[in-house]
């Protein structure tokens, strides 16, 4: 478990890269048009890709204190999101406005997993991984 704590940021990159790679590939490959909430999941996980790439190779850990929020906002939107895919009521009350609706599937494999909870589980691998780097005294 040492080996993690002392990868935690290039394994954080990595799975910044693959849910960016993966984002990409289904809109840009698979032809699936991203809904409003899928841009705002984006928005959040694009730049972790960036500052993780650079904490990485600078081997910064202070990057933890501005990762941490995006990945945490960008896990409370893909849980909303999924939410909205797996509770027929909530998309009556509060869906997507223009567009393509959130409520929308194109993938359900194995029936729960969708575009947005691949997303919802990059994010806490991104803020797990984060969190096992923290100093024991916290954030610096």
């Amino acid at each position: 478990m040492s080996w993690v704590k002392t990868y935690n940021l290039y394994l954080a990159w990595l799975v910044a890269l693959i849910a960016v790679g993966g984002s990409l590939w289904f809109s840009e490959v698979a032809g699936y048009v991203p809904c409003e909430l899928c841009w705002y999941q984006r928005i959040l996980m694009y730049p972790l890709a960036l500052i993780l790439g650079i904490a990485s190779y600078r081997g910064d850990r202070s990057v933890t204190a501005y990762a941490l929020p995006f990945s945490i906002i960008g896990a409370g939107v893909s849980l909303y999101h999924y939410a909205q895919q797996k509770v027929p009521g909530l998309t009556e009350v509060a869906g997507c406005t223009q567009g393509v609706p959130c409520s929308g599937q194109y993938i359900n494999w194995l029936g729960f997993i969708t575009i947005p909870f691949l997303a919802l589980t990059a994010f806490i691998l991104i803020l797990s991984l984060l969190w096992i780097g923290l100093p024991r005294s916290g954030l610096r």
